[in-house]
């Protein structure tokens, strides 16, 4: 696969990111939202006023997955950044978050920021923790318990971080 054209997310582009969230959500093994979620809710998680959104597009397959990228925290922690990512389920195994990474690593980078932060990676998503820590990741420690995962009950999170200072 060529590397998908990943842009800032427009309006317009509320369908297509739902589309490919809305599975996340009712699987509800990767993220910690309500599996019944309804669209608005969600479309205000995903676009929250601190959160900038992009999408990774397709020529052929339209939107195809969609990151968030905002300040983990405030004030003197505002140099950490935060990102959430989302494939749609029929494009896993492409190389899709891979890209979205380092587009929010370099995005991340570019505006100041000096390292980022993953504060709840399901410990079960081994494809997820295997990719992050490819990407530089290192499981800064596990939070026993802090997931209730529909199949496995409840299961560790991970808190996850990487330096930006190698980003260019």
């Amino acid at each position: 696969m060529t590397e998908p054209i990943i842009r800032p997310a427009t309006t317009a582009d509320w369908p297509g990111i739902w589309r490919v969230i809305e599975p996340i959500i009712r699987e509800g093994v990767t993220y910690p939202l309500p599996r019944d979620l309804d669209e608005a809710r969600a479309r205000d998680y995903w676009h929250a006023a601190d959160k900038q959104v992009f999408v990774a597009v397709d020529d052929d397959a339209g939107i195809i997955g969609s990151y968030t990228l905002r300040p983990n925290s405030t004030g003197p922690a505002a140099h950490v950044a935060n990102a959430g990512y989302i494939v749609r389920p029929d494009q896993r195994g492409r190389g899709i978050a891979q890209a979205l990474c380092r587009h929010s690593l370099r995005t991340a980078h570019r505006q100041g920021f000096r390292a980022m932060q993953f504060n709840l990676v399901i410990a079960t998503n081994e494809r997820a923790v295997r990719l992050w820590q490819h990407m530089g990741f290192h499981v800064v420690g596990p939070l026993p318990g802090a997931f209730h995962h529909p199949k496995h009950g409840y299961v560790d999170a991970l808190v996850m971080y990487r330096s930006l200072e190698d980003q260019g």
